[in-house]
């Protein structure tokens, strides 16, 4: 049985949503339990055989400065929920609630893995090949180190092979060009790491590639700092919205128009289905000592239903041990330069 606890009150929507995704998944995963985490007047009356409510007296909410919600509110939902993970009562936690808040009392409450310094969210793109495209990370480092971003492209990698069955991923490395000679220094330099560890074995390095790769479907995996990652991902976003209403508009002009439409509605769906993000919804925080997933805030019972789906696939196929496996393997990479050099006292013995 795989047991997940749900922060219930996170997001903009909270149990108006989760509440509704919780009892579609339990339908749908006979194998599944779920620990519901919120408010008493919020959870009042729910009941599910496989659903076990822990209540919680406090709400992170989305305006929530970091250190209200990490210091201040010990028992909001959102940390009680991640304590489920800690105690071993469930073996993935599903939160829809302030993105920054999440990362800080997960990290605070599971600590990170060896080897890791900087956790990062892992979430998907749509592509052209009808898939996902892998992107990490996605907003929680803007500034990030060589050995930051191959700790991403190996964590990410263990990632896709757990939720693809692809056990050996690529990964590409985002930059202004395709050419090993391009990027800022610290991408240069990412792109020696990562073709070092290619050639050891502990991924599959692609290469440099462009904004466009990532809805191309060239890489499995795109690496790259929280900053371009976000940004990256409210674009894509954007312009699925904007060609989902286009073609709404356009199709609905005149008689001329509907009747385009009824013949080509088959190929529209398939369009707007491809494109759906809410498909891709459930951003993995990658790096800790427990599963912790993020869903979109705005997400809909259907988009939050996909987070618990690939919350629940992970701890199924024990994503938390394969991290550590590479990671471990990774290790000489991904220590900081002066650690992987060899003292003067070492090179005098």
């Amino acid at each position: 049985m795989i047991t997940i606890a749900v922060d219930c009150m996170g997001g903009d929507h909270g149990p108006r949503v989760t509440l509704p995704a919780c009892s579609r998944f339990l339908e749908t995963h006979p194998d599944a339990a779920l620990i519901m985490v919120g408010l008493p007047e919020s959870l009042r009356g729910y009941n599910h055989p496989r659903a076990t409510v822990v209540l919680a007296s406090e709400v992170v909410t989305m305006d929530d400065p970091l250190e209200v919600a990490l210091r201040r509110k010990k028992d909001s939902s959102m940390r009680v929920a991640i304590t489920q993970v800690k105690d071993g009562a469930a073996q993935a936690v599903v939160s829809a609630g302030n993105t920054g808040a999440l990362m800080a009392i997960s990290r605070y409450v599971l600590k990170t893995l060896d080897g890791i310094d900087r956790p990062a969210i892992a979430g998907q793109i749509p592509n052209a090949k009808g898939l996902g495209t892998t992107v990490l990370d996605m907003g929680a480092n803007v500034d990030c180190t060589a050995e930051h971003l191959v700790q991403f492209a190996v964590m990410g990698s263990a990632l896709v092979s757990v939720l693809s069955g692809n056990e050996n991923p690529s990964v590409g490395l985002l930059n202004i060009g395709e050419e090993a000679i391009k990027g800022n220094e610290v991408i240069k330099k990412t792109g020696e790491l990562l073709r070092i560890a290619s050639q050891t074995g502990d991924l599959n390095f692609y290469g440099n590639v462009e904004g466009n790769d990532i809805f191309k479907g060239t890489a499995d995996i795109v690496v790259c700092d929280g900053f371009v990652g976000n940004v990256a991902l409210k674009a894509s976003e954007g312009l699925a919205g904007m060609i989902v209403d286009f073609l709404r508009k356009e199709f609905s002009r005149n008689i001329f128009t509907k009747a385009a439409a009824l013949v080509a509605y088959p190929v529209i769906s398939a369009l707007k289905k491809r494109m759906d993000h809410r498909r891709y919804n459930g951003g993995a925080l990658l790096g800790l000592r427990g599963l912790v997933f993020k869903s979109h805030g705005s997400a809909d019972d259907l988009a939050f239903g996909y987070a618990l789906t690939r919350a629940y696939d992970a701890a199924r196929n024990d994503l938390l041990e394969r991290v550590r496996v590479r990671i471990a393997h990774a290790a000489p990479l991904l220590a900081p330069v002066e650690a992987r050099l060899p003292t003067e006292a070492a090179v005098l013995v």
